[in-house]
C-alpha cells in the first residue's frame, strides 16, 4: 500500500519503500546491494529532499566530489559521513575521468550545450555512477563480512562500466548478460576482453529484453538469490540512480549564472534510468523546464508520453538499430516514475505491472493522473537512423565536434522540442569510438580512438554463449559461486 497520509510528515529521503508497497521500510545499505524489491517492485525513497534557494546557491560553488557528497548524503544515513565523503572523493578523481570537472560542459553555441559524461574508463556515461558503486559495494561488503555475486544485463555500456568498476574488488563477482551479436564490436571487446577472475560474460541469443527478463527471473527467485548472494548493478539499482542525479546539478550550474534561470535537458533514453535521475533533480528543486526524452526506433517511451499508452514489444518487434544501447522495449526504471505519476499509489502500480505481464502494457490516457503529467516537465520524440546520421554530420560540420549515435538521438529530439529562450543541455551518452560503423557512414572516416584503446577489438575475448534460458543461467552461476 502507499505511505499513509498520517506518516507523510515522517517520510525521509534516507528511508526506502517499494513501488508495489509490500516491502518493509529500509535504509540505504539495506537496499544498496539489490535490484528488485522483495515484492517485485523497485526501491524508491519515502520522499525527495527539497532544496531551498540558499542550499542551491551554496552548491553552485562546490567541486564535483563535494557536490556529489552534498546530494548523495541526503539519501544516506547509515554510512559515516567521513567514510561516504572519502568514497565519493576516491570515485570522482581527475585520474579516473581525465578532468577535475568530471562532467565538463561544452558550449556548442549560446543556449546549446553538451554535457560531457563519457570521460571515464569505459567511455560512457555509466562510468559516473559505476565508479561510486564499486566503492560503496566494497565498503559495505567488508563492513558486513559478506561476498556478492552481481547479476546484470546490458544493452551496451552498463556491462563494461560495471565490470571495470568491480574488476579485482574483494568479495565481488560479476555475471553480465548481453544480447549475442547485438552490440557494437568495440562494446563487445570492452567486456569480453577482460580476463579478471571475478568477471563472467554471458551472451544470450536474443535481444536485451531477454537478458533483462532473465535477470528479473533470477532475482525474483528468493531462494536462489539468497543461496548465491545475488545483487544488481543495472539501472534499477537505487545507488546508481542517485549518483546520476549529481551531474544534472553540475550541468545546470555550469550553464547558468543564477538560480533564477531555467534550463532543459535532452536525454537519450532506453531504460529510463538516466532521465529518471533528472526527474529526481527536478523534484529536489533544480530549475528544470523540460526533460526531453529521446527514443530511437524502439519508441515505447515516446509512445507513452504522447498517448498515455505503455506497450512493451516482443523480441521480434524490437529493432536492432545504430544506437544499440537504446534497443529496449521494456523500460525497467519507468515503474519508478509511474509511482510518482499515480501519486505514489502502490496498489495501482502493482495492478498496472500485472497488466504489463498479462496483457503487455497499460493505458493511463483516461486516468485522473494523466491530467497531472504536464507538471513533471516531460517532452519526448523519436529519432531514426537517418536522423542520427544527419545529426552526427551536422554537429561535426557546424561545431567541429563528433558525437556518438545515442547522443545524436538526444540532440536531434532536443533541438526539435526545445523552447525559445530556454538553454538546452544535451547529455552525452558515449564517445564515438564505440560506434565506428555509424561514424564512418556519417563522416566518411573512422572516429578517433582514445589512447590506451588501440587494438581493443583484436584482443582475446572470453564469453559464454547461451540460449535465453533462466535455468541454464542459474546453473552457470551456481557452478561458479560455490566458494
Amino acid at each position: 500500500m502507499s505511505v499513509p497520509a498520517s506518516k507523510l510528515a515522517q517520510a525521509s529521503p534516507a528511508r526506502y519503500i517499494s513501488t508495489r508497497g509490500r516491502m518493509p521500510v529500509a535504509r540505504f545499505c539495506d537496499v544498496l546491494l539489490g535490484g528488485l524489491a522483495p515484492d517485485g517492485g523497485l526501491v524508491v525513497p519515502q520522499a525527495y529532499p527539497r532544496l531551498g534557494a540558499d542550499e542551491l546557491a551554496a552548491m553552485r560553488k562546490l567541486s564535483y566530489p563535494d557536490l556529489a557528497f552534498a546530494i548523495i548524503s541526503r539519501y544516506v544515513d547509515d554510512i559515516a559521513e567521513a567514510d561516504l565523503k572519502a568514497m565519493v572523493h576516491r570515485a570522482y578523481r581527475c585520474e579516473v575521468f581525465g578532468s577535475a570537472e568530471i562532467t565538463p560542459l561544452k558550449t556548442l553555441e549560446p543556449g546549446l550545450h553538451l554535457l560531457q559524461l563519457s570521460n571515464g574508463p569505459t567511455l560512457a556515461f555509466k562510468d559516473v555512477a559505476m565508479q561510486l558503486l564499486g566503492e560503496l559495494f566494497e565498503y559495505v561488503l567488508a563492513r558486513e563480512g559478506r561476498t556478492l555475486n552481481i547479476l546484470g544485463a546490458t544493452s551496451g555500456d552498463t556491462g563494461s562500466a560495471a565490470e571495470y568498476a568491480m574488476r579485482g574488488r574483494k568479495g565481488i563477482r560479476v555475471f553480465m548478460l548481453s544480447p549475442h551479436g547485438k552490440m557494437s564490436p568495440f562494446q563487445r571487446a570492452q567486456m569480453y576482453s577482460l580476463q579478471d577472475a571475478n568477471i563472467f560474460n554471458i551472451a544470450i541469443r536474443g535481444v536485451f529484453d531477454d537478458c533483462q527478463d532473465i535477470v528479473k527471473a533470477v532475482s525474483g527467485d528468493a531462494a536462489f538469490k539468497n543461496a548465491h548472494r545475488i545483487g544488481a548493478v543495472n539501472s534499477i539499482n537505487w545507488a546508481r540512480v542517485v549518483a546520476q542525479v549529481v551531474y544534472y546539478f553540475k550541468g545546470y550550474f555550469s550553464a547558468t549564472r543564477g538560480n533564477d534561470e531555467e534550463v532543459s535537458f535532452a536525454v537519450p533514453s532506453g531504460n529510463f534510468g538516466n532521465i529518471f535521475a533528472g526527474h529526481i533533480a527536478r523534484m529536489m528543486g533544480l530549475p528544470i523546464r523540460q526533460l526531453i526524452l529521446a527514443s530511437n526506433e524502439n519508441d515505447v517511451l515516446d509512445e507513452f508520453f504522447k498517448s498515455g499508452r505503455y506497450r512493451v514489444r516482443s523480441s521480434r518487434e524490437t529493432a536492432q538499430t545504430s544506437s544499440p544501447s537504446m534497443d529496449i522495449s521494456k523500460a525497467s526504471n519507468f515503474e519508478r516514475f509511474v509511482f510518482d505519476l499515480v501519486q505514489r499509489d502502490a496498489v495501482m502500480v502493482a495492478r498496472l505491472w500485472r497488466e504489463v505481464e498479462e496483457a503487455g502494457g497499460f493505458n493511463l490516457a483516461e486516468a485522473p493522473c494523466w491530467r497531472t503529467l504536464a507538471q513533471y516537465g516531460f517532452a519526448s520524440g523519436r529519432s531514426s537512423h537517418a536522423d542520427r546520421v544527419a545529426a552526427i554530420r551536422r554537429i561535426h560540420q557546424k561545431y567541429g565536434v563528433t558525437i556518438d549515435p545515442h547522443t545524436a538521438d538526444g540532440i536531434n529530439v532536443g533541438v526539435a522540442q526545445r523552447e525559445t529562450g530556454v538553454p538546452l543541455i544535451c547529455l552525452e551518452t558515449a564517445l564515438p569510438a564505440k560506434f565506428a560503423e555509424t561514424i564512418r557512414e556519417a563522416l566518411g572516416r573512422d572516429p578517433e580512438v582514445p589512447p590506451g584503446y588501440e587494438g581493443l577489438e583484436s584482443r582475446l575475448q572470453r564469453v559464454a554463449v547461451m540460449d535465453p534460458d533462466v535455468e541454464a543461467v542459474k546453473t552457470y552461476i551456481a557452478g561458479r559461486t560455490k566458494n
